[in-house]
């Protein structure tokens, strides 16, 4: 196989230097999805560094998501597909911030999802309608567990999205939906009344929708995410509250 890559200098960097010459090739689609790279005594002499530095380097590479290894096979570039893009953030965000996260969260959909029904509303197909529609309904006549009512809650959200007509949208919403229905299931244990109220506002949100009412859709969806943001004040309060009296128990 032709070399591909020149060597690397400064020992302190050299697996990160590996790592960003691999990365801009597939940038560049010098290397393209499926295409098999040299082997790793290849790779080792092309970029003149130790087998530890390339292994390091891949290890970070498939991390991302860029390279598959296949055992007995070789190293072969990834087809990149939505959830490349979508659980590596997912998961970071799990794994970063304590309850305010909660907070930052709806206050990050505050700022996105209201242009998104508006857009929405001016872009919609008949089947993004149909869409809509079902997943409003399904929330108002669901009657089993609380994470499951999340998830029906989150469709709606993410139907928006796609009805929106941005192929971006859904792909970066996606991942700060991913976490509600953890938050949303503690929501609904803890205030009453937050099933009604999101079916309330989803109910108005579809209408203005439909209707291709873009301000509507946007008013609308607004005032459903500052509820939202007030029913987490709540849960996080009452979670407080039950924390401070088992510690003095």
């Amino acid at each position: 196989m032709a070399q591909q890559f020149a060597p690397v200098g400064k020992p302190q960097l050299l697996s990160h230097s590996v790592v960003e010459a691999i990365e801009n090739s597939i940038r560049e689609k010098h290397l393209v999805p499926g295409m098999r790279l040299a082997s790793e005594l290849d790779l080792c002499t092309q970029f003149g560094v130790s087998r530890t530095v390339l292994r390091e380097a891949l290890r970070m590479l498939s991390g991302r998501g860029l390279i598959r290894i296949e055992k007995g096979r070789g190293i072969f570039v990834s087809e990149l597909s939505a959830e490349t893009v979508i659980t590596p953030l997912e998961m970071y965000l799990q794994q970063h911030g304590g309850d305010l996260k909660f907070i930052d969260i709806i206050r990050a959909r505050q700022l996105i999802e209201p242009p998104l029904a508006a857009e929405a509303a001016l872009h919609h197909t008949p089947d993004d309608a149909a869409q809509l529609q079902e997943a409003c309904d399904a929330m108002r006549t669901w009657t089993g567990r609380s994470e499951e009512l999340a998830n029906l809650d989150l469709a709606f959200h993410q139907h928006i999205a796609i009805a929106s007509r941005n192929s971006i949208m859904p792909l970066l919403i996606a991942p700060i939906h991913a976490l509600m229905p953890q938050i949303k299931s503690s929501v609904h244990k803890i205030v009453d009344d937050a099933r009604y109220s999101a079916i309330k506002w989803h109910e108005r949100i579809l209408k203005a929708i439909l209707m291709r009412d873009a301000e509507a859709a946007r008013i609308n969806m607004a005032h459903h995410l500052m509820e939202s943001e007030n029913h987490i004040s709540q849960m996080l309060s009452a979670q407080k509250t039950s924390d401070s009296s088992a510690a003095n128990e």
